[in-house]
């Protein structure tokens, strides 16, 4: 299964990830961008989703190190804070989607399947 990210130091928010995508997808969650980096900068991952505030690192510099670190895949920046958004910022990073606190889960939901099957599209071109 397709493996998805979600790091954000609010627990609730981090369960209700887990709830919403574990039927579909291998979900693993972190609390802050160290413990993100720590186990996922080596690991094949699909999508990650960061909250914009996290300990240690925001989430777009975490999401800038996975990208030094070769990950290439796509990424999603949640935040109660969106004035504090560059959007420069967002697509020099490769950062599709952008949500704003309180979370849309339906239109999350149906963003995070989007971009899901967008790779697997890709990925099959690619082998042909």
């Amino acid at each position: 299964g397709k493996k998805i990210v979600v790091v954000d130091d609010d627990e609730s928010i981090r369960k209700t990830f887990f709830l919403i995508l574990n039927k579909k997808y291998r979900v693993y969650l972190a609390k802050d961008s160290q413990e993100a980096l720590d186990r996922f900068k080596n690991a094949k991952i699909d999508l990650i989703i960061a909250d914009l505030k996290l300990p240690y690192m925001s989430g777009i510099e975490l999401i800038a190190q996975l990208r030094k670190c070769g990950y290439r895949g796509e990424a999603i920046l949640i935040s109660a804070h969106p004035d504090q958004i560059n959007p420069d910022e967002l697509s020099r990073l490769s950062i599709s989607h952008f949500f704003v606190k309180p979370l849309d889960l339906n239109a999350l939901s149906r963003s995070i399947d989007y971009l899901i099957n967008l790779q697997d599209l890709a990925e099959k071109e690619y082998r042909t």
